[in-house]
């Protein structure tokens, strides 16, 4: 699985809404699309959370490509600026049939996960020390099952 990662300026550089609104334009770049729309639909659940500083855990962006995990950069690390990395992805991660996890801390899991129901299927929430290591974890917390192929079967004549 490949995964790439980018990390970005929060509190204090940026307001938590500011940083949503950058790490947004990153995940779906084209205005106006369906993954955009959606993604501004749950900014102000997201924005709450970068102000929890959740975002020290990765939100994970899982489908059709490489998977992608954000996190924010706060305090002393967001002033200084060293480990952050806002560059451009070479590919749309919102493209076709994508997931997102953010991360919540377990005070707060509850309520996220309800104001998040009502405005994506996509977006979900999870408490943020559980850590996302493979599609299988993520596919069976959707209730989800994976389809294995016998290869040597398929490819006889």
């Amino acid at each position: 699985m490949t995964v790439v990662a980018r990390r970005f300026l929060s509190i204090p550089e940026r307001t938590a809404s500011a940083t949503w609104s950058v790490i947004s334009e990153l995940l779906a770049p084209e205005p106006g699309s369906a993954a955009w729309a959606e993604l501004a639909s749950v900014a102000g659940v997201a924005s709450s959370l970068i102000s929890r500083e959740a975002m020290t855990s990765p939100i994970v962006v899982w489908g059709a490509g490489p998977r992608v995990r954000i996190y924010c950069l706060y305090n002393v690390d967001a002033i200084e600026g060293d480990d952050a990395n806002e560059t451009a992805l070479s590919f749309d991660p919102t493209d076709g049939d994508w997931h997102m996890s953010l991360p919540c801390p377990a005070e707060d899991l509850a309520w996220v996960k309800n104001a998040l129901k009502g405005k994506s299927k996509r977006v979900t929430a999870r408490d943020m020390e559980t850590v996302l290591d493979s599609d299988e974890e993520e596919s069976s917390k959707k209730g989800t099952t994976e389809t294995t192929v016998d290869l040597e079967a398929f490819f006889k004549s």
